[in-house]
């Protein structure tokens, strides 16, 4: 046999080896983007929230992006652990901690705010003027022992003051506002949560928040993150970011940013997160919160 018709017998089995190889590839780029959600509303609400912006990011990227709700904090960490999310809106602590598997694009803008200090407040007529009077006292934290700017950020400060977590009672609230108002009832003598939370209508309508006031501060942090998976292509991620970031160039993306409650989304990289980083392994090490 010539050399010739070796070649051309070998050719239509590259060929058709090609195709079975391409055409997978093919395959698993249509399949649809999943975006999780962190469950800090009911999965109802959750859902209600941001549909609009998984229907805009579908239309935009010529791809189908499905939304993903979880139940609780437990089921959401779990599912972002095993990589189930391809586009994720979590807290700054839970993207510190998957930052192996995914990267920062975009972080939200909330009350006209891009970032906004961790905070200790006491009541005006407490007569504690520095930190370290928290000594021996009941201080009350918005938020589990994840939540970067109602937990962590305000041990921070506990600690820059020599505090550490045996020197004073940790009391918990269902969500920051709830920790000023304990606060404003003397149900504790500190309570922690970001710098905005006197500000806010709700807390507004409830306390007088002219008796509470910001016994310390931290600098100020950027607010909540969006990620995508490392592995996800540039060109995709990047589409990605574009649309997020552009959500209030149009009428439709005003929509969208109404409905999920949000003034903005705006890009981020990965050392806007370094001082929340530092705060984060101050407080914990570089092991996960206790429970």
């Amino acid at each position: 046999m010539d050399r010739r018709r070796v070649l051309t017998r070998a050719l239509p089995f590259v060929c058709l080896a090609g195709s079975a190889l391409v055409a997978p590839a093919l395959q698993a780029a249509e399949e649809p983007l999943v975006m999780g959600i962190f469950p800090r509303n009911k999965p109802a609400e959750t859902t209600t929230m941001y549909t609009p912006l998984a229907n805009l990011l579908s239309e935009r990227l010529g791809r189908k992006v499905i939304l993903a709700t979880a139940r609780d904090f437990e089921s959401f960490s779990r599912s972002v652990q095993e990589g189930r999310y391809d586009i994720v809106f979590y807290n700054q602590f839970q993207y510190i901690q998957s930052s192996r598997s995914y990267v920062v694009i975009a972080h939200n803008e909330e009350f006209g705010r891009s970032a906004v200090a961790g905070a200790l407040y006491v009541r005006k007529d407490s007569g504690i003027t520095q930190v370290s009077q928290l000594r021996g006292r009941t201080i009350i934290f918005g938020g589990g022992r994840d939540a970067m700017l109602s937990y962590i950020a305000p041990r921070f400060l506990l600690m820059q003051a020599g505090l550490n977590e045996e020197d004073f009672k940790s009391e918990f609230a269902v969500n920051p506002p709830n920790a000023v108002v304990a606060l404003s009832l003397k149900q504790a003598d500190a309570a922690g949560g970001g710098e905005i939370l006197i500000d806010l209508a709700a807390v507004k309508k409830t306390i007088n928040t002219d008796d509470i006031r910001i016994l310390a501060s931290t600098e100020s942090l950027l607010f909540l993150p969006w990620a995508v998976k490392r592995t996800m292509p540039a060109r995709l991620r990047g589409a990605i970011q574009s649309v997020m970031v552009d959500l209030d160039g149009s009428e439709a993306g005003r929509a969208v940013l109404k409905s999920a409650l949000t003034t903005g989304i705006r890009k981020a990289q990965e050392k806007d997160y370094d001082p929340h980083r530092r705060m984060i392994n101050a407080v914990f090490g570089k092991g996960a919160p206790p429970r």
